[in-house]
């Protein structure tokens, strides 16, 4: 089976999003959506971010560069299990609004990870 690289959505009115059949698996463990460096959002597996990203976030607590990747990962970071039936996930309103998103949603594979861009 391929890997999925890209899809398009748009959100309902619950600010849900459907996540791909073929990607539901790599997302059982749930997720975790962070700001992302710009004005897009990161959507990790949290197998991803547990195994990851936190490691990486406890560098030397007198690191500016760590200190400031803490803040930006952590302000507004949100977890949520995979709706297995329907295969969506909630994405919070205040990620929404950080990355301009107002329904219609790009999302493309970075690594092990997954940028949501607005369309």
């Amino acid at each position: 089976m391929a890997i999925q690289d890209y899809f398009e959505r748009k959100l309902d009115d619950k600010r849900r999003l459907t996540i791909p059949a073929e990607m539901r698996a790599e997302l059982a463990s749930g997720v975790v959506v962070t700001r992302g460096f710009k004005n897009y959002l990161h959507l990790y597996p949290k197998t991803v971010w547990d195994n990851e990203v936190e490691p990486q976030l406890k560098g030397n607590i007198l690191d500016e560069q760590t200190a400031d990747l803490n803040v930006q990962f952590r302000m507004g970071k949100a977890e949520s299990p995979l709706d297995v039936k329907q295969g969506r996930i909630v994405l919070e309103q205040h990620l929404l609004d950080y990355a301009g998103i107002d329904r219609e949603v790009i999302c493309v594979r970075a690594g092990n990870y997954w940028r949501i861009i607005a369309k």
